[in-house]
C-alpha cells in the first residue's frame, strides 16, 4: 500500500466489501415481487390487482395536489430559476406555508402525513416546473432528517425534530472528498466526550446543505472497550458552533439547487442525537433509501410527460417536405419511443409507491429498479426530444424566446435530467446492488462453497444443501404459465406480455444459475454481466407495471389518480407498443450475456490506464490545466458569496 493511499484512509477491498455485507438488510420478512422475478418465479398476484389508495388517502392527496398545482402554476417562474440559478426565498417561504416541506411527516408531529403515492405525484407537479425545486423537496424529506427519524428515531426524537422538519429545510451528508459509494473509507469522526460527541470531518455534495437548518450525518465512532463504534447517524442542528459552508457547488445542470462543502470542526453533537444505535449508520442510510429513492422516479416521470407533450406538439406543427414532421418514419419513431416510456415511467413510480405504501412487500429490490431504470430512460428521451426539435433542441430557451420563438427548454432537460444516473446510487452501483439480492437466494445456500476462509467441513455441509435446493428450484424453471396460451387471460390483448415476462423470467433465472456454476465466487467481478442481468430484470418489472396499470386504465373507474380524461382502450394500446419496444431490449440484453467485449475491454482498459495507449491524447490542449497567462479567479456570487444565505 503506498503512503499516498494510506494518507487518504484506503481499505482493502475485502474490508469494504465487508463493510457494505454488513449494512445491507439481511432478511426477507415480506414477499417481494422483485427479488421473485429473478428466481424465475413470477408472482403477478404481487402486483395484480393494480393496488389503490385507501379513501382517505386520496382526499389527502388530492386536494393537495390541487393547491400545489396552483401555486406552481402561479408563483413559480422556472426561467428564473435557471437564469439566476437560485431558487426564490418567497417560493421555498411559500411551500413551506402550503405544507410541502411535511408531505410526508405525520399529521401528529405537524406534517400532511401524505401517503407515498401522492407524494411523489406532488413531486412530478413541481419536478414539471423546477427540477431543482423537486430536489430540495426530496433532499429534505426522501433522505434528509425526516425521514430516517421516522423509522428509526425515538419517541422523543421524533417530537423534537418532525414539527421542525415540517417548517425547515434539511440535508443529508454522506458523501465526503475522497469518498463516494465506498463507505469504508469514511473519515469523518465523531467521537465520545461526556455527554456529547465531537464531531470532525467534511462533507461534499451536501445537497440542501447550504441553507438546511438540520442535517444528519454520517460519522464513524471510534471502537474501543464496551463500545461497538462504527459508522452512525447523528441529527445536527446547522446553528451548532464549528459548521462552516465552505462553497456553494455549481452544476452543468439543478442551476438552483443548493448544494455545497461543508465542514465540521469540533462540533458538539449530544448523545440525544444520535439515530439508532452506534455502528447502524449504514443500515439506517440503506433502509431509508429503500423508498427514498423513488423521488427520482417521480422527477424522471414528469419529465418524460413534459417530453411527449412537446414531442407531439412540435413533430405536428413543424413541416418538411410536404408534410409534418411526425409522419417520418424516423421522426414516428422517437415519437412513439417518448410516449410510450412516458406512460411506463409513471406506472412503474404508481405501482412502486402504492406498494410502498400498502406496507405488505419488501420493494428494496423494485423502488432499485424503478430508480435505475427511469433514470436511464428519462435521458433516453430527452435526447431524442431534442433530436427532434433539432437546432432548436440545442439551442437555449432563453435565446429562443429572445428572437421571438417560443422557449422550450428542451437542452435544459437533458442536463437537468443527467444527474439522476448518478445522484442517490449511479447506474452502476444500482447494478451491483440490485444484483447482490438478485442471487441472495444463491448465496444463502451455496457461499460457503466459494467463501475462500470455510472450512472443509462448511463447505460440505453447503454442497448439501445447495445440493437439495437446487434439486427443487431447477425443475420449476423448465415450464410454467408462460407457455400456456389462455394464461392471463383476463388482459387481453397484453396477456401474451405478460407471457412473455414469465418466460424471460424462468430464462433470466436460468442465465444467472448457469453464471453462477461457470464463475462461482468470479462472478461478483463479471460486472458487465451483472449488469445486464439487472437491467432484464428491471425491463421485465416496467412491463409487469405497465400492463396492470393499462388494464386498471381501461376499467371504467381510474386506479387512483382523479381528474382528467380516462384513457379506456388507448392505454391498452400504448402499452402494448411499450412491451413491444422493451421486449427488444430484453432479446439484446440477452444476447450480450454472453456475446459480449468485455474481457478484453477490461483488458484494453489496463492497458490504458497503464500508458500504452497515451500517445492517443497527443495533439490537443487540455482546458483544465490554466496556462500561465491565466490568473486565479474568483469563483464568483453565485458559488461563494451567498453561502451563508438562510431561507425563512
Amino acid at each position: 500500500m503506498s503512503q499516498t493511499q494510506r494518507s487518504r484512509g484506503h481499505v482493502d477491498e475485502r474490508t469494504a466489501r465487508k463493510v457494505a455485507e454488513e449494512a445491507r438488510e439481511a432478511e426477507w420478512r415480506l414477499p417481494s415481487f422483485g427479488k421473485q422475478l429473478f428466481l424465475g418465479d413470477f408472482r403477478l398476484d404481487l402486483v395484480h390487482p393494480h393496488p389503490r389508495p385507501d379513501a382517505e388517502a386520496r382526499r389527502k392527496g388530492e386536494e393537495f395536489l390541487a393547491a400545489l398545482t396552483g401555486f406552481c402554476a402561479s408563483r413559480i417562474d422556472p426561467a428564473a430559476i435557471e437564469r439566476e440559478s437560485r431558487i426564490p426565498d418567497d417560493v421555498v417561504a411559500g411551500l413551506r406555508d402550503l405544507g410541502a416541506l411535511g408531505m410526508k411527516i405525520p399529521e401528529k408531529h405537524g406534517g400532511l402525513g401524505l401517503s407515498q403515492l401522492y407524494y411523489g405525484r406532488a413531486l412530478m407537479v413541481v419536478g414539471s416546473v423546477s427540477p431543482a425545486l423537486a430536489a430540495l423537496l426530496s433532499a429534505h424529506q426522501s433522505i434528509g432528517v425526516p425521514q430516517p427519524v421516522k423509522l428509526f428515531g425515538t419517541r422523543e426524537q421524533k417530537d423534537e425534530w418532525l414539527p421542525r422538519c415540517a417548517r425547515q429545510v434539511s440535508a443529508f451528508l454522506l458523501t465526503e472528498p475522497d469518498v463516494g459509494s465506498d463507505p469504508a473509507r469514511l473519515r469523518a469522526t465523531a467521537v465520545p466526550d461526556g455527554d456529547d460527541y465531537v464531531l470532525n470531518g467534511v462533507k461534499l455534495w451536501t445537497t440542501n446543505g447550504v441553507v438546511a437548518d438540520l442535517v444528519v450525518v454520517m460519522a464513524r465512532v471510534p471502537k474501543s472497550d464496551g463500545r461497538r463504534g462504527g459508522i452512525s447517524a447523528f441529527v445536527v442542528d446547522m446553528a451548532t458552533p464549528g459548521i462552516t459552508v465552505e462553497n456553494r457547488n455549481a452544476f452543468m445542470g439543478l442551476r438552483g439547487i443548493e448544494n455545497g462543502v461543508t465542514r465540521f470542526h469540533d462540533v458538539r453533537v449530544p448523545k440525544a442525537n444520535l439515530i439508532g444505535a452506534e455502528g447502524a449508520g449504514l443500515k439506517i442510510a440503506l433502509t431509508t433509501l429503500n423508498t427514498g429513492r423513488l423521488s427520482l422516479p417521480a422527477i424522471c416521470a414528469a419529465s418524460g410527460k413534459w417530453a411527449a407533450k412537446i414531442a407531439r406538439e412540435w413533430s405536428r406543427e413543424r413541416v418538411q417536405w410536404g408534410r409534418p414532421i411526425g409522419e417520418h418514419e424516423a421522426v414516428s419513431r422517437k415519437v412513439a419511443f417518448i410516449a410510450a416510456t412516458a406512460y411506463a415511467m409513471e406506472a412503474m413510480l404508481d405501482l412502486s409507491g402504492q406498494l410502498a405504501d400498502d406496507e405488505r412487500n419488501d420493494i428494496r429490490i423494485e423502488a432499485a429498479l424503478a430508480k435505475l431504470w427511469t433514470s436511464e430512460m428519462a435521458c433516453r428521451a430527452a435526447d431524442e426530444l431534442i433530436q427532434l426539435r433539432g437546432g432548436r433542441g440545442y439551442e437555449t430557451a432563453e435565446s429562443l424566446a429572445a428572437r421571438g420563438e417560443r422557449g422550450v427548454p428542451a437542452e435544459q432537460l437533458l442536463r437537468d435530467l443527467r444527474i439522476n444516473r448518478i445522484f442517490e446510487g449511479s447506474t452502476e452501483i444500482m447494478h451491483l446492488l440490485i444484483a447482490r439480492e438478485a442471487v441472495d437466494a444463491h448465496l444463502s445456500v451455496a457461499g460457503d462453497i466459494i467463501d475462500p476462509d470455510a472450512s472443509t467441513g462448511q463447505k460440505a455441509r453447503a454442497a448439501a444443501k445447495a445440493g437439495g435446493f437446487y434439486a427443487r428450484w431447477l425443475p420449476t424453471l423448465v415450464t410454467g404459465a408462460g407457455h400456456r396460451p389462455s394464461s392471463y387471460g383476463e388482459f387481453g390483448p397484453l396477456a401474451k406480455h405478460l407471457r412473455y415476462v414469465e418466460r424471460a423470467s424462468r430464462k433470466l433465472a436460468r442465465s444467472i444459475f448457469y453464471a453462477a456454476g461457470r464463475w462461482q465466487g468470479g462472478l461478483e467481478y463479471r460486472q458487465g454481466f451483472l449488469g445486464r442481468m439487472v437491467d432484464i430484470g428491471a425491463e421485465l418489472y416496467a412491463m409487469s407495471a405497465v400492463c396492470v396499470r393499462a388494464q386498471a386504465d381501461s376499467s371504467a373507474e381510474r386506479p387512483f389518480i382523479s381528474g382528467g380524461a380516462v384513457p379506456g382502450m388507448s392505454a391498452v394500446r400504448l402499452a402494448d407498443a411499450f412491451c413491444r419496444q422493451s421486449r427488444v431490449r430484453v432479446e439484446e440484453l440477452f444476447d450480450g450475456l454472453w456475446r459480449n467485449t468485455d474481457a478484453m475491454d477490461v483488458k484494453l482498459a489496463r492497458s490504458v490506464l497503464a500508458g500504452d495507449f497515451a500517445w492517443v491524447e497527443e495533439g490537443v490542449l487540455d482546458p483544465s490545466i490554466p496556462g500561465p497567462w491565466i490568473a486565479p479567479s474568483d469563483p464568483g456570487p453565485s458559488q461563494k458569496d451567498d453561502v451563508h444565505r438562510t431561507i425563512p
